[in-house]
């Protein structure tokens, strides 16, 4: 088993990243509840049914393949807003994907998750020297692909029927990729999206901070 990847919690302004544990249980489940995330056909949130199942997948990649998995805390109040995931890894070449990622509906087109993102990718490249790390999303996720594009990711191509899902449907999953050359900008880019003004709702909470 790789330990290339060893436990580690990463502080944001926003968010702040938590080795998963299975005390985390209730936490997630009530994260993935805001929205009633496992009824979006396209991702594989957690619900009441399958919580114990996905604990014990995410724990066991940690274990066996030597991922690591995260919660995600909201900074300002310790809450569990969501989760993600370092996996796939490939420590002699260097690679990981990062994935499994969902955040509660409140929690959507905030700055958490472009941070977490940013935190994500600085320990990939800056501490673990990765050359190049994924990130893929189904075909239909079209809210996830734009997020991906926006961090500055380039699509790879796409894997037809790469998937069979729960549900019986087929994924077609689109592959992304940063790799090591391109992280600088990647990073500048970041940083610009969360320092500029805030618009809407989350404008308007800062404005009464």
């Amino acid at each position: 088993m790789s330990t290339w990847i060893e436990p580690v919690t990463l502080r944001g302004t926003h968010a702040e990243l938590e080795p998963l544990a299975r005390g985390h249980r209730d936490d997630v489940l009530a994260a993935a509840a805001d929205g009633e995330l496992w009824r979006l056909w396209y991702t594989a949130a957690p619900g009441p049914e399958s919580i114990g199942a996905w604990l014990d997948t995410a724990l066991a990649q940690r274990e066996q393949a030597g991922a690591m998995p995260f919660v995600v805390r909201r900074a300002a109040d310790g809450r569990v807003v969501g989760t993600t995931r370092m996996f796939n890894v490939d420590a002699t070449n260097r690679r990981l994907e990062i994935g499994h990622t969902w955040y509660s509906a409140s929690m959507q087109r905030t700055a958490i998750n472009t941070e977490c993102k940013a935190m994500l990718l600085a320990h990939a490249f800056d501490t673990l020297g990765c050359i190049a790390v994924e990130l893929r999303t189904h075909f239909m996720n079209r809210q996830s692909r734009a997020a991906i594009e926006r961090l500055g990711a380039r699509l790879d191509g796409v894997l037809r029927h790469h998937q069979r899902l729960p549900n019986g449907t087929i994924r077609d999953t689109c592959v992304y990729s940063i790799v090591a050359p391109e992280w600088p900008a990647v990073r500048e880019n970041l940083r610009w999206q969360l320092e500029r003004p805030r618009r809407g709702a989350e404008a308007a909470a800062a404005g009464k901070a």
